[in-house]
């Protein structure tokens, strides 16, 4: 590189974005991830000892996939080459071939390929790369924010390691946008900046884990805001809020109208309000609510609140809270769309949450010893000896796979905790009572 193009390039470094200017270029610069970048961690390992194997990172948008294929550029000792799958075809391919089989025949040099949205290949594409990732030609490394066992070929997923990146936490987030503001040499350090407590917090959270958006937008109230009278550039809520075009909602976490938005959710689900149980669910995602928090109380009003009435409801909760984690925002909000309103359009009861309160006061109010002995476990010798298990009626011997027989210890025959509604299912379940005379 001669001077001229050296100037190009730092004049060009100048001119790039704030979130390309702040990305690490070593290990200690990094922040989040530390499930696979934390020291001892398998990658921070390799990295250390220069000593990786092919790579897929998967993760949502900003979350540090190409942060971390640019430290490893700066720490190997290998060639390091980058394409992006989406403008690079076969001839960029091969030509990266060339160059890796120069570099290991003339100069005994290993060479890192990175791709970057790597799913953006189709299947013939990546099936050229197979043959060098597997003679070692080609060390790959590939960022994709889809599924990688669903958008990259089988063969090439098992000469690799998958390491799932996460959405970064709003510590990390305000840590980074904290790190840009007063970094003088690649961050904002030279304009004097000032970003409120209130204004940090606002962007780390309405971000969504997404570091590039949140710098792009302090990059940008940083540029577009005048000087006070102080000669400083002061960086409001109400300016972060413009920046990153979202509109701030009064919603405070961990105060009243966190709880109060949560307990509107949770009662139009249980009154049977589909409109406002989704509207109130907006709500707390456009606020950046954490979405474990929502489908967890999903599950709990499903079994508080329908109940057998229609066991679906729990199932169906169930499932979108497991999906959610697997699928992140911002597609989670259309699971727990759907949950929300399948438990709010479902018919109620609140059988079960009954029938336990009521045994649990049993259990606390009243001194109960015995186990009937037929209920008893015989599955050790000489338990029969002891009247363990005598006179037990197996259930699936008799006709209909009943028969009557004590369940409950005897202080408390006769008592009755479960009481089913005559809503949806649980009509079923009344009805089979009454046939078995119950």
């Amino acid at each position: 590189m001669d001077l001229f193009e050296y100037a190009r390039e730092q004049t060009k470094e100048k001119e790039s974005p704030l979130a390309s200017r702040m990305r690490p270029v070593s290990l200690d610069e990094v922040v989040g991830q530390e499930h696979i970048i934390g020291k001892g961690k398998l990658l921070y390992r390799a990295i250390k000892a220069d000593k990786l194997s092919s790579l897929l990172f998967y993760g949502p948008p900003g979350t540090g996939k190409t942060t971390l294929a640019k430290v490893i550029a700066h720490a190997t000792s290998a060639e390091f080459l980058q394409i992006n799958a989406t403008s690079s075809g076969k001839k960029d391919m091969e030509e990266v071939v060339a160059q890796a089989k120069e570099n290991a025949g003339m100069y005994g040099k290993k060479t890192i390929l990175f791709i970057d949205e790597i799913h953006r290949f189709n299947k013939s594409q990546q099936d050229y790369l197979l043959p060098f990732v597997e003679d070692g030609t080609i060390i790959l490394i590939g960022a994709t924010t889809e599924n990688p066992y669903f958008e990259v070929n089988r063969a090439l997923i098992s000469r690799s390691v998958i390491l799932e990146l996460k959405p970064l936490s709003v510590q990390n987030i305000r840590e980074l946008l904290q790190r840009a503001v007063s970094d003088r040499e690649r961050g904002l350090g030279a304009y004097e900046a000032e970003v409120s407590e209130d204004a940090l917090d606002f962007l780390a959270e309405i971000s969504g884990g997404d570091a590039r958006l949140a710098l792009n937008a302090v990059e940008l109230g940083v540029l577009t805001t005048e000087r006070a009278e102080d000669g400083k550039i002061h960086i409001t809520k109400e300016v972060a809020s413009e920046c990153i075009q979202k509109r701030i909602v009064r919603y405070d976490k961990t105060g009243d109208n966190h709880y109060d938005t949560i307990s509107a959710f949770i009662k139009s689900m249980r009154g049977s309000d589909p409109d406002a149980a989704v509207y109130y669910l907006a709500r707390m995602l456009y606020a950046g609510e954490d979405i474990k928090f929502i489908a967890r109380r999903m599950m709990i009003c499903a079994a508080e609140d329908v109940s057998n009435a229609d066991p679906m409801a729990l199932v169906l909760a169930t499932s979108a809270a497991q999906a959610v984690e697997r699928v992140g925002m911002p597609e989670a909000q259309i699971i727990l769309a759907q949950a929300a309103s399948y438990i709010a359009s479902a018919p109620k009861s609140n059988s079960a949450v009954n029938a336990i309160f009521s045994a649990m006061n049993s259990v606390q109010s009243q001194e109960i010893r015995t186990i009937p002995p037929h209920l008893q476990d015989a599955h050790y010798k000489n338990a029969g000896n002891l009247g363990r298990g005598t006179g037990y009626k197996y259930a699936h011997d008799y006709p209909g796979h009943y028969v009557e027989q004590q369940y409950l210890p005897d202080e408390l025959v006769g008592e009755k905790f479960y009481i089913p509604s005559e809503n949806g299912y649980e009509q079923k379940i009344r009805e089979y009572f009454a046939k078995i005379g119950k």
